[in-house]
């Protein structure tokens, strides 16, 4: 008789377990339905006409170099996902862990994504040439969740 999944330890079995249902699952970085500034503007509204630019404003694409930029980062981080898993940790924490780097990502490529210079008209009315950071509010709304593939779509 082939070596099966019938043959595996309890850890093994566990483990396998743990990858069907990672299948399952995904973790979504960015900003969630609800999000807003103070005064009703959509903080998901705001990312897209920065991330994408438009007619009078240049793109400042911060989510696509979070992925594009840091390659390294979030394959080592799967990896963990991966090794936690092997180690007997639940789906959901590993998938904590890597929504957790990856926000932390996205946040930084905001402060840091070196991004088109803002106009001087912009730079009067924040006082900061800074582009994509005002108040901070929408880097620090950047968030993660984890869920079952294709919820709440």
């Amino acid at each position: 008789m082939p070596f099966g999944l019938t043959d595996l330890t309890p850890e093994g079995k566990r483990y396998f377990e743990n990858l069907k249902k990672l299948a399952e699952m995904e973790v979504v970085v960015g900003f969630q339905e609800g999000q807003q500034y103070d005064d009703g503007t959509s903080l998901a509204e705001v990312a897209a006409y920065n991330e994408f630019g438009s007619s009078d404003t240049p793109e400042r694409p911060f989510m696509r170099q979070s992925f594009e930029r840091h390659e390294d980062v979030l394959h080592a981080a799967c990896e963990e996902v991966n090794n936690s898993l092997a180690a007997g940790d639940t789906v959901e924490h590993a998938l904590d862990a890597l929504g957790v780097v990856v926000k932390g990502l996205v946040q930084n490529e905001i402060r840091e994504g070196g991004f088109a210079p803002n106009a001087p008209s912009t730079i009067r009315q924040k006082k900061s040439d800074q582009p994509l950071i005002d108040t901070g509010h929408m880097r620090q709304s950047v968030n993660y969740i984890v869920r079952k593939v294709g919820a709440n779509r």
